[in-house]
């Protein structure tokens, strides 16, 4: 690719150029001077050896001391500066441009791997439960009503270095307890609720009854009371419970950690055009990318991002030929412009399975897949659910 700098410019200026009919006072028949003299013969033998521009350097300072030859003066430096850098700077600025370009376009994937940096240390230090060490949990931390204290995050903080912090023994129980969706959302200064206990908690809904509870968290009726520090079993809709020990389901540990989908091509891809707003790679207008562009080889194995049911398999002139794949927890994958479709309606998939073959067919530009997600029949971002 080339890279346009200042370097592609001509460097040769009119500033050494003098104007007929320009006279100058008390010269006018005299003998031009010496320095005007040595200007001319910079203009028209112009040589950047190093004992050329060592005597140019020395004869600067003599020609901006003259005010009469200030303009010329400011034209030569002006020159020689264009000059020096196109002898000695030009390698030096290619590359620090292309140095600027290549991280331009690594920037959305450098983002990408900072936030999910917050979610798991580089090395997991939890099982697929979410637990950090034992799960032989003892009951009898759970006789005292639990505390919470709040906590300030901080930069390079993860979930499990905050959880072990608090001496707390599953993640889950952070994530739970403060609602995160995706902790890759979580952000330096953001404040979270620690519990002083393992745990999630429980909104009582119509018609539940305490002991009701206590048999679906595989509890004692005892534990609630004393964790709750309640006095009679008497629990109302809309009564908020701490479940002491409870974990969250392997489902959603993985969705609120951005494991739930894994990588629909499983080789070296590139983004080619993000999710939102982008101008149409056909006719420029703006337009909302429903999707992520995956660039890779023609005839690349797509797989199935989750396990679920081929929903549809057909074409069309946008998509070209496509398959949508329906997943527990309401959620959708489209997968489109294959030149292979290998999975047919109603068959089941598992994660992995092979759905077809990468192509570029319908309304493409090149070999590519396009990956959508939906939730609950929404649109959502790919890459905030990809592993």
């Amino acid at each position: 690719m080339h890279i346009i700098s200042y370097l592609d410019l001509n460097t040769t200026s009119s500033a050494y150029k003098t104007e007929p009919g320009i006279s100058f006072k008390r010269q006018r028949n005299t003998r031009p001077s010496a320095v005007y003299t040595k200007a001319i013969e910079l203009k028209t033998s112009f040589s950047l050896d190093i004992k050329k521009i060592l005597k140019i350097i020395l004869f600067i300072p003599k020609v901006l001391f003259r005010s009469r030859f200030l303009l010329l003066s400011i034209a030569i430096v002006f020159c020689l500066s264009l000059s020096f850098t196109n002898v000695l700077g030009k390698k030096p600025l290619h590359i620090r441009n292309a140095v600027l370009e290549k991280s331009t376009a690594g920037e959305i994937a450098s983002l990408d791997i900072a936030m999910a940096d917050f979610a798991l240390p580089k090395k997991e230090s939890f099982d697929s439960e979410g637990y950090l060490g034992t799960k032989n949990i003892s009951q009898s931390i759970f006789t005292k009503p639990v505390r919470y204290q709040t906590y300030t995050v901080k930069a390079g903080d993860t979930i499990s270095g905050i959880a072990k912090r608090f001496n707390l023994s599953n993640i889950s129980t952070l994530i739970a307890i403060n609602d995160i969706k995706n902790v890759r959302s979580l952000r330096s200064g953001q404040k979270i609720r620690i519990p002083s206990v393992d745990g999630l908690t429980h909104i009582v809904k119509s018609g539940e009854s305490l002991s009701g509870i206590a048999d679906k968290y595989k509890t004692s009726l005892v534990t609630l009371l004393d964790v709750n520090d309640l006095t009679t079993e008497l629990v109302k809709k809309g009564d908020v419970l701490f479940i002491p020990g409870a974990t969250m389901d392997a489902t959603a540990l993985s969705e609120a950690l951005g494991e739930l989908f894994k990588d629909p091509l499983g080789v070296s891809w590139r983004m080619s055009s993000p999710y939102g707003y982008r101008p149409d790679p056909f006719t420029g207008v703006r337009s909302f990318h429903t999707g992520i562009d995956m660039v890779a080889p023609l005839g690349t194995s797509i797989k199935a991002s989750m396990a679920g049911k081929v929903a549809a398999a057909g074409y069309n002139q946008v998509y070209g030929n496509y398959v949508i794949v329906s997943h527990s927890g309401g959620y959708q994958t489209l997968y489109a412009h294959m030149t292979t479709i290998l999975v047919k309606q109603g068959q089941n998939v598992n994660q992995g399975s092979v759905l077809g073959k990468l192509g570029s067919t319908g309304y493409s530009t090149g070999p590519h897949l396009h990956f959508s997600v939906y939730k609950n029949g929404q649109l959502i971002n790919p890459l905030s659910v990809l592993k």
